[in-house]
């Protein structure tokens, strides 16, 4: 390093490896030669350079600025604006009820197929910062609502290309950043003003279901969305509580079960425990049943010191087998008399001891995990139990009826506990088999291939050749059977949960705007009319705003094969003409544009929730004018 005030520096080069003794260096200081520069190469390349400060202390410069990339100004928008856009564009198109589905391998092998925007976001291996940001978007949708996932991405997106143009012509970030907050406020204003309020109970479901319908018509399940919405909307109305307008999902178990039809989906009012009885020939089913929900084990105490037991005859080894029996006998004994008929306990228990409890006419359930303990607990109205000296009768929890069931002829089996006392701790059982799988695929780019994977053989050097789709597409319909079984169970339960939190935010806040993209061609109109209002320079970024909320109904119009810029200016006409602001995209093709006469409903806190999310995160993303990472070594 040369100082401005100092002559011409001489230079030395030093050599060391790393961890080597610095006597080298230290006898260079003694020499009393303050501006000398000492050039210290390390093995791996690095330059280090050895200067002083004012008081002779010498110290090292790394120098690692060089090492580091940066970008500024408009470059560092653009940069980061291309990474929110590219990832938006791979979920633009999942949108909509004929949006395609996205297959992911994972490092594993793994396979999930899915058009859930968190779910693909999720697995997607996003290193950009960016990118994150946009992951993380769709993340809070999903953990706020539950549903509207790809929008929020897609209308993010679409807020980035057009803040794009904007910068481009030389406006500041800042003030496209304060003209999208405003018309924001706006675009929420607009749909809190044409939402619809609907009534509903106990008896009267129908306007939930048809909610539900709507966020299940755009998942793999969607032959079968009205029982499943039927299924949703009964299991969020037997937790909820309707008084004070909440509902607790963890009250809704889902459980899946590889094999049969996915029409075979069912709602247990209750709880299913994948355990079976721990003895062959206990009884399979149990009326009025009174449940000992125990977490202590059935084996005799241990000592928790150090200890040893000396056994030299015959008669001490009887006496300690004694003792152990009388252990056993005095568990059983105590379960029986405070009137148990099923003891469902957490730990397990020895041959010995599941032999006593069938001889004493006492069936039994072990290894079933602290989660399902505790909703057994609540559905039965029973207490879980840490010692047996705390068993009483009042502690037992009740069921009309337990009873294991079979399926098909892996001889699986489950536990039903059916007619509880609490009937607030559901079950929504799925099943789903290979048939529904084969019966996706083929709405899939793959399409052509389902014959030849289903019934051709081919050799293992033709196989090894394939791309990767074909691959696994073949690995799954000839190899894998559960495989494909596991896809769909998986994909209907991330179906079923977005149907659960759609009910869920109706009962909180029974208002819903009309889908198919009505409403953010109604914001879009609305945006538009309140910029002439804004005489400053944010009027241009409000217009902006309103142009990117039509990126939606555009997608929906792509994605459904029809011309997007013709349709979507043909359905804003008509809004415009009827001052309707139910008109939408018809992706179904049923001959009209009226959302309402469709019953397409979404809620109206989650598409406020959606434009106020993409709308901070593109703030955030714009605030953003220099990035500085390190370069790869």
């Amino acid at each position: 390093m040369k100082y401005p005030h100092r002559g011409q520096v001489s230079r030395y080069e030093v050599a060391f490896s790393r961890g080597a003794d610095l006597c080298d260096l230290q006898r260079l200081l003694a020499t009393k030669v303050e501006e000398e520069e000492v050039k210290v190469k390390v093995k791996e390349g690095r330059k280090m350079a050895l200067a002083f400060d004012e008081f002779g202390r010498p110290f090292i410069i790394i120098k690692e600025q060089e090492q580091k990339t940066r970008l500024r100004g408009l470059d560092a928008h653009k940069s980061n604006i291309s990474a929110g856009k590219a990832v938006a564009r791979i979920l633009r198109t999942s949108l909509g009820p004929k949006g395609m589905d996205k297959m992911l391998q994972s490092p594993d092998g793994d396979i999930t197929i899915t058009n859930d925007g968190a779910t693909i976001l999720e697995l997607m291996d996003v290193d950009n910062q960016i990118g994150k940001l946009m992951v993380e978007l769709s993340r809070s949708q999903d953990y706020e609502i539950g549903d509207g996932t790809t929008g929020v991405v897609v209308m993010a997106g679409a807020l980035l290309e057009q803040a794009e143009r904007l910068l481009e012509r030389g406006i500041h970030p800042i003030r496209v950043a304060e003209g999208f907050e405003m018309a924001s406020r706006i675009a929420v204003e607009h749909l809190e003003r044409i939402s619809h309020k609907f009534d509903f109970g106990v008896t009267n479901i129908e306007p939930l279901v048809q909610t539900c319908m709507t966020t299940l018509s755009s998942k793999i399940v969607n032959r079968c969305k009205r029982s499943l919405a039927e299924i949703a909307v009964k299991a969020v109305m037997a937790v909820a509580d309707l008084e004070r307008k909440d509902v607790n999902l963890d009250l809704i178990k889902v459980e899946g079960k590889v094999g049969g039809k996915l029409e075979d989906t069912e709602l247990i009012h209750g709880i299913l425990v994948d355990k079976d009885m721990s003895h062959p020939q206990m009884p399979k089913q149990i009326e009025d049943a009174k449940i000992a929900i125990l977490t202590c084990p059935f084996e005799p105490p241990k000592p928790k010191t150090k200890h040893k037991v000396d056994i030299d005859t015959v008669e001490k080894f009887q006496t300690l087998r004694l003792q152990e029996q009388k252990y056993f006998d005095d568990m059983v004994q105590k379960c029986k008399d405070v009137g148990a008929t099923l003891v469902i306990c957490q730990w397990g228990f020895d041959d010995e001891a599941n032999h006593l409890l069938m001889h004493r006419n006492l069936p039994a359930v072990r290894w079933v995990g602290g989660v399902e303990l505790e909703l057994i607990a609540i559905a039965t109205g029973g207490r879980i139990v840490p010692r047996f000296q705390e068993l009483t009768p009042e502690k037992l929890g009740k069921a009309g009826l337990v009873r294991e069931k079979a399926f098909g002829t892996t001889k699986d089996r489950m536990l039903y506990i059916e007619h509880c006392a609490n009937s607030r701790a559901v079950t929504i059982f799925i099943r789903g088999a290979l048939a529904n799988f084969q019966k996706l695929l083929l709405c899939s780019p793959l399409k052509h291939l389902l014959p030849l994977c289903v019934s051709s053989p081919f050799r293992r050097s033709e196989i090894a050749q394939w791309p990767v789709g074909p691959l696994i597409l073949y690995k799954v319909l000839r190899f894998d059977d559960v495989l494909g079984n596991k896809m769909i169970i998986e994909e209907t339960k991330r179906s079923i949960h977005d149907a659960l939190c759609v009910a869920r935010n109706l009962i909180r806040n029974n208002s819903i705007v009309y889908g198919g993209g009505s409403a953010e061609i109604s914001c879009s109109i609305a945006v538009e009319a309140a910029a002439d209002r804004y005489p400053g320079v944010e009027q241009y970024a409000i217009r902006a705003f309103g142009d990117a909320l039509e990126s939606v109904p555009m997608a929906l119009a792509e994605n459904s094969g029809l011309q997007p810029i013709e349709t979507l200016s043909a359905v804003k006409s008509q809004q415009i003409k009827d001052n309707n602001p139910c008109c939408g995209i018809d992706c179904n093709d049923n001959g009209t544009n009226d959302m309402r006469e469709q019953n397409v409903f979404e809620t109206l806190i989650g598409k406020q929730q959606q434009i106020l999310l993409a709308t901070q995160v593109v703030k955030m993303i714009l605030k953003i004018d220099d990035v500085i990472s390190p370069s790869d070594y």
